[in-house]
């Protein structure tokens, strides 16, 4: 059984750009039933990064059967770049129509870069918490709907600020709910030890579960996903740059963008094969922008470690 649980959740972390993750997954007790945990991570475009975490209540084959059909589900909705109360809206459909009488929550979150903040939207889920790098802890206050399936509810997205050298935690009850307290005190508890929890993304998973008191002899599934923003210093901070031109439209925004783009990677010691290529994306993208799109137009470049990204929004709303 914990065999098929495993291969319901990703086999391996998707790693982006500007962040660290690693996740946890312990089952509970020593019974051989399943349970319905799933944590994801799902790369966006321009950088974006979703991060998921679920829980569909009880065990057995049943919440297995379910939880992978709405871990599924999340990652076809992330590829239509909804905002995060909409993904969770159409989540709450599907969940009513595979079975209303299951109860499940789930929190999805999306990290943009160049707005240093997850964006996110919860049904029925425990609160994000977010460790600042001088160690202080906040935990996402925005309102949380019912879980999913309740249908009637209209969700909406909140924020927490994820600064560089902070870290995110996302986690399922099983962490934090004990029968001989009360689970705001468990969140608390966790809160506490994440304080103190300094190290990579797994070393952070791991100190949580002990901190918490976490053992094989456990009766509840536990599934963590700790995220990291890293605080980029010295030679590592060059490789990560951002540039930004607004376009008002009419025939002068394509020039515009071209020697916008040249200067640009040209500053960021781009090579002349790269540069070039860079700005003839750049060129096609918002000539076809200007095409199909509707001004005001945004264009971004973005360069990390690995690659460049270069975007073009319009104003359409």
């Amino acid at each position: 059984a914990v065999t098929l649980q495993r291969s319901l959740l990703p086999q391996e972390l998707e790693q982006p750009d500007d962040l660290r993750i690693a996740a946890t997954y312990q089952p509970g007790g020593t019974d051989a039933a399943v349970g319905g945990d799933w944590y994801d991570v799902i790369t966006l475009g321009a950088g974006r990064t979703a991060l998921v975490i679920g829980d569909v209540m009880g065990r057995g084959v049943r919440a297995a059967a379910v939880m992978g059909q709405l871990r599924t589900a999340v990652r076809a909705y992330a590829r239509l770049d909804l905002p995060p109360h909409e993904v969770i809206q159409l989540l709450d459909v599907l969940a009513a129509e595979i079975d209303a009488s299951q109860i499940a929550t789930c929190v999805y979150a999306v990290h943009d870069p160049n707005e240093g903040q997850l964006v996110y939207a919860s049904a029925g889920h425990l609160p994000i918490l977010v460790r600042d790098e001088d160690g202080t802890v906040h935990r996402a206050a925005d309102p949380t709907g019912p879980p999913l399936g309740t249908g009637g509810w209209v969700h909406t997205s909140g924020t927490i600020a994820l600064p560089p050298g902070s870290t995110a935690v996302l986690y399922t009850d099983g962490l934090v709910e004990r029968r001989s307290e009360d689970i705001d005190e468990g969140v608390a508890s966790l809160a506490r030890a994440l304080s103190g929890a300094k190290g990579s993304p797994q070393v952070v998973c791991d100190r949580l579960i002990r901190s918490l008191g976490v053992t094989a002899e456990h009766d509840d599934d536990v599934a963590v996903l700790v995220v990291q923003h890293p605080a980029r210093t010295g030679a590592d901070a060059e490789l990560f740059h951002n540039a930004a031109l607004d376009l008002l439209g009419g025939i002068e925004a394509a020039p515009r963008a071209r020697a916008f783009a040249t200067g640009v990677l040209s500053s960021w010691r781009f090579p002349v094969e790269l540069r070039d290529l860079g700005v003839l994306a750049t060129s096609e993208l918002v000539a076809n922008s200007l095409q199909h799109g509707t001004p005001p137009m945004r264009l971004g470049l973005r360069r990390t470690d690995r690659r460049l990204i270069i975007e073009v929004t319009d104003g359409d709303d």
